[in-house]
């Protein structure tokens, strides 16, 4: 017999520690969606203390919880990639949970924003990753889309996570000090802004015309409304400047998210908790974020009651889905909620 390499060594010694399963593969690699949405608050929160002076101390507490967030999940299926392989292919390989994997990259390039005040270069390393990695998954998952059939069916919110990727690349570039990237920043603007339009028509015809979604799924509908409300912090922190196109971004956010706004109410009744609840927490930071950045461009009563409405939203429900993640992770894992 040969000898195990030092994969397989691992492997094994892992599997002695949980004998019978392997660890932590039930974890599911959308989770890192609590990452964003978590430092998308924090950010939010940071704009709200320049803005309207809030306690900092808010940003800095969400940031932390943010930072060990992205630890743990990385640890965690750091596990899952070593004792559960298959389970990683499998996911990875999935028509609709494939694209999820993009939640790990947009982490690399969140985070950043709010680590770069206490660890600029860690924040550089991290973005760079993350902005290559992104380009990558970008292409591959485009690629597979134009190489192999799609089903109709297969058609859901989560296939605009890759775009949302592309349009977070230039959101720290600024923070940074990466002043020579202005090109990059145009170009993943424009990749991102242009691959939303064909992607939202053909999930808003899915939705219109094909089976309806699971109720556990009917939350991540909130996915829609993020390439619009990225879309305008991107483009104004690539421009510089809030103008008509901006202004036209933000509106078209404001008006996709009271459409889609109703959909919050399925979290409590649709069946126990869900992993895709999580779905709901980056879009409602990112208009949040949007908002605050509005309101600072456009100053005025309506303006600073919407930022600070959406501000209350989003803290509340992230606030909210991170009790129910602990004490579900508490329990032993992650339930997988209703089916189809």
């Amino acid at each position: 017999m040969k000898p195990a390499g030092a994969g397989g060594a691992l492997s094994e010694s892992l599997a002695v520690i949980a004998p019978g399963r392997p660890m932590l593969d039930y974890l599911p690699v959308g989770l890192f969606g609590s990452v964003i949405g978590v430092t998308g608050l924090s950010v939010a929160w940071r704009l709200a203390h320049v803005r309207f002076r809030a306690p900092e101390g808010i940003a800095l507490a969400i940031a932390a919880v943010a930072v060990v967030a992205f630890v743990l999940m990385v640890a965690g299926y750091a596990i899952k990639l070593v004792t559960a392989f298959a389970a990683v292919l499998e996911e990875f390989r999935h028509p609709i949970a494939g694209n999820l994997f993009g939640t790990v990259l947009i982490s690399f390039l969140q985070l950043p924003i709010v680590v770069e005040p206490f660890a600029h270069r860690l924040a550089q390393i991290m973005w760079i990753a993350g902005a290559a990695g992104m380009a990558f998954f970008a292409w591959l998952i485009v690629s597979r889309w134009m190489t192999n059939r799609q089903q109709v069916a297969h058609a859901a919110p989560a296939w605009i996570i890759p775009v949302v990727g592309v349009l977070n690349v230039p959101l720290a570039v600024p923070a940074l000090g990466l002043l020579n990237l202005h090109g990059l920043m145009v170009a993943a603007l424009a990749i991102g802004l242009f691959s939303t339009v064909p992607l939202f028509t053909l999930i808003f015809s899915r939705l219109l015309f094909g089976p309806a979604l699971p109720a556990a799924l009917k939350p991540s509908l909130l996915i829609l409304v993020a390439p619009f409300a990225v879309g305008y912090s991107t483009y104004t922190v690539t421009a510089g400047r809030t103008d008509l196109f901006a202004e036209a971004l933000f509106m078209l956010t404001l008006f996709l998210l009271a459409v889609l706004l109703g959909k919050l109410r399925h979290l409590p009744v649709c069946c126990p908790f869900h992993v895709s609840w999580w779905s709901v927490s980056f879009p409602l930071a990112a208009c949040s974020v949007a908002a605050l950045r509005f309101s600072a461009a456009r100053p005025g009563v309506i303006t600073d009651a919407i930022a600070l409405a959406l501000l209350a939203l989003a803290t509340l429900v992230i606030a909210g889905l991170l009790v129910s993640t602990l004490v579900d992770l508490g329990k032993g894992g992650l339930p997988d909620g209703c089916e189809g």
